[in-house]
């Protein structure tokens, strides 16, 4: 762990084991991603994540959504399944 990792207050064998939730401070495990791009950088099919613990995901997609950038809510299980390949142990 390095002095950053300790000032930030993350443990990076907790984030590599759980998804953590991407507001800013929360260190709770997500179940939510949000699914949103910008479209004066992204083209239309990029898909950009945060994820989101049950507390924080309608605080996160409200902020997407005022910008004009969120696109899709899903449970994180859909991610995990069909989004990410599994890795060996």
């Amino acid at each position: 762990m390095s002095i950053f990792d300790f000032a930030a207050g993350s443990d990076p064998t907790l984030a590599e084991s759980a998804a953590i939730c991407s507001r800013k401070a929360c260190r709770s495990e997500a179940s939510w991603q949000l699914l949103w791009n910008n479209p004066k950088i992204h083209t239309p099919e990029r898909r950009k994540t945060w994820l989101a613990c049950a507390d924080h995901r309608e605080w996160l997609e409200d902020y997407l959504q005022t910008r004009g950038l969120w696109k899709e809510t899903l449970p994180l299980e859909e991610y995990r399944i069909f989004g990410a390949p599994e890795q060996d142990s």
